[in-house]
């Protein structure tokens, strides 16, 4: 073998060595995609960080992907967290959850994750803040400030003994011999809110008071009562006959239409502008001159225009009216709808954001009820 051509093998080796190092640190260090509080994303809304650190302190986290794998794992030295449970149709699977063995730990529970998971205690208003715990919780007492940003707050029912941190943003109460904790807010724990304040400090105490962890938050629908839903489900019976009568008419007036039309004639638009470039640019203008005002207005009344149809209301329902319906179809406290759907606007970015998440999560509430 020549000297020229070892020369051009090692080059040929140390280039592949090269690429295949860059290869291994890019699909290292590259993004994991995932849903709000997944273990394993590590986006801004993922839980990797945390869960990541709770290893790290010799906290066994399993992490559960149904309510069936919660009941495989779970023992009584075991805590449950759920997160999510707007995901969770089924009653069914919320009455198994609530009898499994082991602690609790609630994030941000829905008003039926709440009834079933955590009866003890019921909604209150909803806080945006950054608070001392001003309680005697081991866990919140560690912590200190803590920045939970918009959150919903609970208080204990008549009877029942609740321990309160936080304003309300943060109880806990036992029920029989087990420890039932309850969170108003899930941002403290995801990737981009657990270095604030003393977030990461009471997310460790909280999810690491024992040294197993199921951590159950759902990033699909699990129940599937909805997902077999058809059109023609959502078309009431009595209806129906209208429905048809309806096509038939639209279907003469094209064709009565139709005969005056003549042939389509093909013209060039100037510009062609695509609807995600004039949506980007509207909310950069919006951000631009901290018009929150008009963005949040925006966003409510687009979600207004899209649930009236949804309730069988009019194009523009009565406040109060609404509200009630839409309380009636998913449950809640009707204040914190009102609130939600036609409160002041939002004082800073993050609280826009948070609207929206909040529109986002009644709209498909609504949608799936």
């Amino acid at each position: 073998m020549t000297a020229t051509r070892r020369t051009w093998l090692w080059v040929a080796a140390a280039l592949a060595a090269i690429v295949a190092a860059a290869a291994v640190g890019t699909y290292l260090t590259s993004p994991r995609p995932g849903g709000r509080m997944d273990p394993h994303a590590t986006g801004p809304d993922g839980a990797h960080a945390l869960v990541t650190l709770l290893r790290d302190r010799g906290v066994d986290v399993v992490v559960a992907g149904s309510v069936a794998d919660v009941e495989r794992q779970a023992r009584p030295d075991t805590l449950v967290l759920v997160a999510e449970t707007m995901r969770i149709t089924d009653e069914e699977l919320l009455e198994r959850l609530a009898k499994v063995p082991g602690d609790r730990l609630l994030i941000a529970p829905n008003p039926r994750a709440r009834d079933a998971l955590a009866p003890a205690i019921q909604a209150g208003p909803m806080r945006a803040f950054t608070a001392e715990p001003d309680c005697r919780m081991r866990a919140a007492e560690r912590a200190g400030t803590v920045d939970l940003r918009s959150t919903a707050t609970y208080v204990g029912k008549q009877g029942e003994a609740v321990r309160s941190c936080y304003a309300g943003a943060l109880v806990r109460f036992h029920r029989g011999d087990q420890t039932v904790t309850v969170v108003g807010s899930e941002s403290f724990m995801t990737n981009a809110d657990l270095a604030r304040e003393g977030n990461a400090a009471l997310a460790l105490n909280l999810a690491g008071a024992r040294d197993r962890l199921i951590w159950y938050a759902p990033q699909h629908v699990e129940g599937g009562k909805h997902a077999a839903a058809k059109i023609s489900d959502l078309i009431p019976n009595g209806v129906r006959w209208l429905f048809w009568q309806l096509c038939v008419a639209l279907t003469l007036a094209a064709v009565w239409k139709g005969r005056r039309i003549g042939p389509l004639v093909a013209e060039r638009l100037p510009v062609v502008v695509r609807a995600s470039e004039t949506v980007e640019g509207l909310g950069r203008l919006y951000r631009s001159r901290r018009a929150r005002d008009r963005a949040a207005l925006a966003l409510r009344t687009a979600t207004l225009h899209r649930l009236a149809p949804r309730l069988g209301m009019g194009p523009a329902p009565d406040p109060g009216a609404l509200i009630a319906t839409v309380t009636g179809r998913i449950g809640g406290n009707p204040d914190l709808l009102w609130h939600t759907l036609f409160g002041p606007a939002p004082d800073s970015d993050d609280a826009l954001v948070s609207l929206a998440r909040t529109l986002d999560d009644i709209e498909r509430q609504v949608t799936t009820s």
